[in-house]
């Protein structure tokens, strides 16, 4: 049996359909009842807090294969360990861990986290592959379609650094790939096909939409009291600047062949994923 844990998120929720398209059987973890209402047809379903041990061995009885995600939050390395520890006890042949760019390699904000989060695992002895994603294509919508609205233009601290962007739905493929094989004790570098500036992302966007889009450069410190200004919470603003200087060093333009290794196909280019969400950036015509 399979368990996906953080099914009711963006990347768990992506997993759970990706093992469900395979035909193989498949437990989804949710953290309350009110979200296990949600879950996919023919999903099974499990309450478990990865605060709490005792839920956590009644969600990993009897089974093989895990994959383990968490929201990106300060007790991130406390809340795995736990998941990693009951794994252990129950006899996980393979734990596919959701990580991040920059870990193992910036000693900063999220990286930092999901860094110590892996070895952990590697010091637990429970079989693993690991998965180090880079930003999704579609925090593009999240994070940027907004201001190009109201304002044709969208902003970063970036500079002319580059981004491999990649799409949630290729690092679902990944880890569905993963849970059905035999653990290797990996790390897989997941990233998109090509890195591209902001100017370029702007570019790209302009194109699809069919009118002016702008990147605008900003400060990391402009970044930070712009986040603060929103309402976010000082930890959250301080690592979002922290991750966006990763970005700065180049590290986010890495390229690597490993969701083609893993899938069998290309990871989805920009363009394409811009093209099926053209609507997104397009201005939304006035009502009465």
């Amino acid at each position: 049996m399979i368990l996906v844990t953080g099914a009711s998120g963006s990347v768990g929720g992506a997993v759970l359909n990706a093992v469900l398209k395979r035909g193989k059987p498949v437990t989804a973890g949710y953290r309350n009842p009110d979200d296990a209402k949600n879950a996919p047809a023919g999903a099974k379903t499990v309450i478990a807090d990865f605060a709490d041990k005792a839920s956590l061995r009644r969600a990993l009885t009897d089974v093989d294969a895990v994959f383990l995600v968490c929201s990106p939050i300060p007790q991130l390395v406390e809340l795995e360990s736990n998941v990693i520890a009951v794994a252990k006890e129950t006899g996980v042949r393979h734990l596919v861990l959701n990580s991040s760019a920059g870990a193992g390699r910036w000693n900063k904000s999220f990286p930092k986290w999901h860094s110590e989060a892996e070895q952990k695992l590697r010091e637990s002895g429970v079989p693993f592959s690991i998965l180090r994603p880079n930003s999704f294509m579609e925090n593009i919508l999240a994070f940027y379609a907004p201001t190009i609205h109201t304002q044709d233009a969208f902003y970063a601290a970036m500079k002319d650094s580059r981004m491999s962007f990649v799409a949630v739905n290729d690092i679902a493929e990944c880890a569905a790939s993963l849970l059905e094989t035999k653990a290797e004790n990996k790390t897989y570098e997941i990233n998109g096909p090509e890195a591209v500036t902001y100017a370029e992302l702007a570019a790209k966007i302009s194109r699809v939409s069919g009118r002016p889009v702008r990147y605008v450069d900003v400060s990391t410190s402009e970044l930070k009291k712009s986040l603060v200004s929103t309402g976010m919470p000082e930890w959250q603003a301080n690592a979002l600047v922290e991750l966006q200087e990763y970005f700065l060093t180049g590290g986010a333009g890495e390229l690597t062949p490993d969701v083609q290794q893993l899938t069998g196909r290309r990871p989805k280019t920009l363009d394409a994923f811009l093209s099926e969400n053209a609507a997104a950036f397009r201005k939304k015509a006035a009502t009465a």
